[in-house]
């Protein structure tokens, strides 16, 4: 890969599966839901000119939007929201589950009053984590102002109540256990993610 022109787009998807990060089977994801493919990130940013080369890509779409500061759900978005907050030049930190759950600042990180900030993650599927995310910024007094991934499979159907900017979207089905056709078929679904359960 050039390393000065990432690849977006079917181009990105390619290199996703050239890297392993993009396996098709049957897998149940984080979200609980089952699907015929499975992305995987980690796989695509453990080569560290990848990792920059994406974090610049997406930091020329959120541009625009004035950036202040990057702000990631742990742990998939660590990675790319660092990167993306490099290129942009900007303050990078990340939110973390606490007790109960829920996404809260620890480690001394903070976010000023009307802060502009970025969310930024590395896949977006059900978008529950990102707006989780972007909720706790909110609930600091900041701005967020954009939302970026480097793969968007929620189909349109994230939710989002600012601009989203990904840099390839992969429109896959996604089913609940109950009605997955896989499973129907007989097959047993992969649970390859970072989440436990």
């Amino acid at each position: 890969m050039a390393h000065d022109t990432p690849p977006t787009g079917v181009a990105l998807i390619e290199l996703f599966e050239s890297c392993g990060a993009l396996r098709r089977g049957h897998f149940r994801l984080s979200s609980g839901l089952h699907s015929p493919a499975y992305v995987q990130c980690a796989l695509l940013l453990e080569q560290p000119q990848r990792a920059r080369a994406m974090g610049r890509a997406l930091a020329e779409r959120l541009r625009a939007h004035r950036v202040e500061s990057v702000l990631s759900p742990a742990l998939g978005g660590v990675v790319i929201g660092h990167e993306t907050a490099s290129a942009l030049g900007v303050p990078f930190r990340f939110a973390e589950r606490g007790e109960g759950g829920a996404m809260t600042l620890r480690r001394g990180f903070a976010l000023r009053p009307s802060e502009r900030v970025a969310v930024v993650e590395d896949v977006v599927t059900t978008g529950k984590s990102t707006r989780e995310t972007a909720e706790l910024a909110k609930g600091s007094g900041a701005q967020v102002v954009a939302i970026g991934s480097i793969l968007d499979r929620s189909g349109g159907r994230n939710g989002f109540e600012v601009p989203y900017e990904a840099l390839a979207a992969l429109d896959l089905p996604a089913y609940s256990g109950e009605s997955c056709p896989l499973c129907a078929a007989g097959g047993v679904a992969e649970k390859p993610g970072s989440r436990p359960g």
